[in-house]
């Protein structure tokens, strides 16, 4: 009985098909069906016979299409069946019969429990490694400063330009130095053209519009503090103004020169009670009219679908279309995008970094193992500040995912890789040159964080063709689809290694001397070193890096900001301080089963230490991501139950320089209260307990049986 549906597998014959250059209506005449029978079967509406799929097959004539028959074959019982077309389909195959190996030896009689741990461990790590196969969405995340071109490139990348002035194309994303993205956004194929917004929630959009009355009152607190800094970004202030028909005008004075009125002053002077003045703000916005959540091009419009989409984004972006709230994120949906291998990329346009601050969204991004972080910086100051305290962080966290899915972008302007020196002093003669001296120059600075070898790629968005760029960016998830390639076909390598030398008394007996050596190891390392720093450290240090506004606005909203997570910032403190304890008793097991498995050494207990090495490496990763979700949960009850000292914090804006000093003295008292260092403790003891657990699994590998 076939278990695939008739849609999914009418999509494989026509893909099969359309890849062998062969139309419908000559498939058709080969297999002497109609071409309305065969449309049928294609679009899954008519279910083939067993008879008739074969000779379907052979008529196509690929080896695509005769390795299909056996795939169909495939009876799946412990891994999920992956889609007919999915490119690792053998490799999927490859890990299932592995996976009934291990549970049928698993079911052998008076198997060791010791033998019977490591096949259970080995049926979770290929599970693990497998579901990072079967998934075929990748994103790719342009991070970077604002204004330093990420939109433009990802614009050129994706072909998404429209005829400009001059002969030039522009993107369609809109972009103008900076500070004009309102929200993330997302670009992926779809059937057509279209915008799809998800709305900010009405208590966001509240808090944005007080932080913009606060800025425009006259009689509301100062607009900035000692760094200057507004209250509210430019580009929600410029979308709260259009939404609310309170833009700048600009109108002839008396004297004929242009003077500059600003209604939004007008109503703060007509309503000088700041939540009359919101509620009015408010009221002029009309959200309860803006409920539209998406728009798509017709052919019947005028304007062609990117020229369409060009427009339509702008008026989002800027708050001036009726139909739309305030977003959260736009996703622009378009036929054709970055094709890569019978996967689905999107591409996601990052906020811009205005400060080297630790942005949860972004920080997210780098921890995916789905997304491929694309580090921006300009040409002169590659790699730049925010980019080097994202990657630093990422360290202090052991996020190993930076390593293989990680690639820098350098975005050139004209003539500056001309003006780069040699060791001599001398300039480059070419911008090939230019781009060669710099590559070394940012190679350097990424060797404090491990990554002098990762991908570079300079881009003049100018005067560059955009072919490389679009196979830099192919070749970071090739990169990524290769390292989960690698990891699962060595796995199942070492699980055949594994149980081909199972019998063996030689093997055995040399598996039981290095266990006996791992056991040693453990027992002299059964508890963490102790907490060096606290868990709010990190959250302190980032208060006193970000602008005195964000620091505002995210005391304003209880600790939750776009710029400024407390609780983000307290589950990463949390996992930074579980690093500080671990990390060297990790490497310690990690340098002590390699020794041991040096050919000079016990060559026999290769295969079970490079287990023990993988099983610790697994939980230890696990381990941490408990502790970041742990300390992050610990933290958020207390700080929501103690509105109190958000209105401490609150009170401190617009009491003249030293805003940050204020706030820091009185987040590091809350942090010092005993029933905080309380939840250090508890914290402690969670570290100790999940510490017990990874050692104990690993222990369980290699005990006695």
């Amino acid at each position: 009985m076939r278990e695939v549906s008739d849609v999914q597998l009418g999509h494989r014959l026509a893909q099969l098909r359309e890849r062998s250059g062969m139309k419908q209506a000559e498939l058709a005449r080969k297999v002497t069906w109609s071409p309305a029978v065969l449309s049928r079967i294609e679009a899954g509406e008519r279910t083939l016979s067993d008879d008739e799929l074969p000779m379907l097959l052979e008529a196509i004539g690929t080896e695509e299409a005769a390795d299909l028959a056996t795939v169909l074959d495939r009876d799946w019982q412990h891994l999920p069946r992956p889609q007919l077309d999915h490119p690792d389909q053998h490799l999927l195959w490859r890990a299932e019969q592995m996976t009934v190996a291990l549970e049928g030896a698993a079911e052998a009689p008076e198997v060791p429990a010791a033998f019977r741990s490591r096949l259970d461990e080995y049926v979770k790590e290929i599970s693990r490694l497998a579901s990072l196969l079967l998934r075929r969405e990748h994103q790719i995340a342009f991070i970077g400063s604002i204004g330093i071109g990420k939109s433009t490139a990802i614009c050129r990348a994706t072909s998404l330009e429209v005829a400009g002035p001059q002969g030039r194309s522009v993107p369609v994303l809109e972009t103008g130095g900076g500070g004009v993205t309102l929200c993330e956004v997302h670009l992926s194929r779809g059937l057509g053209y279209g915008i799809i917004v998800e709305p900010r929630t009405h208590d966001d959009i509240r808090s944005d519009v007080e932080d913009f009355v606060d800025q425009i009152s006259q009689s509301g607190p100062a607009v900035a503090d000692e760094d200057g800094t507004p209250a509210v970004p430019r580009e929600i202030e410029r979308a709260i103004r259009n939404m609310a028909g309170l833009a700048p005008r600009r109108v002839k004075g008396a004297d004929g020169k242009p003077v500059r009125t600003d209604p939004a002053k007008e109503l703060a002077a007509e309503f000088p009670e700041r939540r009359d003045l919101v509620v009015e703000v408010l009221t002029r916005m009309g959200l309860h009219r803006r409920d539209r959540r998406d728009e798509w091009h017709s052919p019947t419009l005028a304007a062609a679908p990117l020229e369409w989409m060009k427009s339509t984004f702008e008026q989002i972006n800027n708050g001036r279309h009726p139909d739309f709230s305030l977003p959260a994120r736009i996703d622009l949906v378009v036929p054709d995008l970055l094709e890569v291998d019978d996967l689905d990329i999107r591409l996601v346009d990052t906020r811009g970094i205005d400060q080297p601050s630790a942005r949860a969204d972004l920080e997210a991004l780098l921890e995916d193992p789905h997304t491929v972080s694309i580090l921006c910086s300009g040409f002169n100051d590659a790699p730049s500040q925010p980019i080097q305290h994202l990657l630093q962080r990422a360290r202090d966290i052991n996020n190993t995912q930076i390593d293989s899915n990680a690639g820098v972008l350098v975005l050139a302007r004209p003539d500056e890789a001309l003006a780069v020196k040699d060791e001599a002093g001398s300039r480059a003669e070419t911008s090939e040159e230019g781009y060669e001296l710099k590559d070394e120059q940012v190679r350097n600075a990424l060797t404090p964080y491990w990554l002098s070898g990762i991908s570079t790629y300079f881009f003049n968005a100018l005067e560059d063709e955009p072919e490389g760029l679009r196979a830099f960016l192919r070749d970071r998830v090739t990169q990524t689809r290769d390292e989960f390639q690698r990891q699962l076909d060595a796995v199942l390598d070492r699980t055949q290694v594994m149980l081909d030398n199972a019998e063996q008394e030689q093997v055995q007996a040399v598996q039981r001397e290095a266990g006996g050596l791992l056991a040693t190891w453990i027992k002299q390392h059964a508890t963490p070193a102790p907490l060096s720093g606290h868990v709010h450290d990190a959250l302190l240090n980032e208060i006193e890096r970000a602008h005195a506004a964000s620091v505002n606005a995210a005391v304003r909203r209880e600790g939750e900001w776009r710029s400024l997570s407390y609780t983000h910032q307290l589950g990463h403190g949390a996992r930074k301080a579980a690093v500080t304890a671990l990390q060297a008793s990790v490497t310690g097991f990690t340098d002590l089963c390699r020794i041991l498995s040096d050919p000079g050494s016990m060559p026999e207990a290769s295969e079970l230490l490079s287990q023990a090495q993988q099983l610790m490496s697994t939980a230890y990763d696990e381990l941490l991501r408990k502790i970041q979700l742990t300390g992050l949960t610990l933290y958020r009850d207390q700080l929501r139950e103690d509105p109190q000292f958000w209105s401490d914090n609150v009170g401190e804006w617009g009491q003249g320089p030293g805003y940050r000093t204020r706030v820091l003295r009185r987040n590091r008292e809350w942090f010092q209260q005993p029933q905080r260092r309380d939840l250090e403790d508890q914290l402690v003891t969670v570290l100790e307990r999940e510490w017990r657990t990874v050692l104990e699994r690993v222990e369980a590998i290699f005990g006695q049986a």
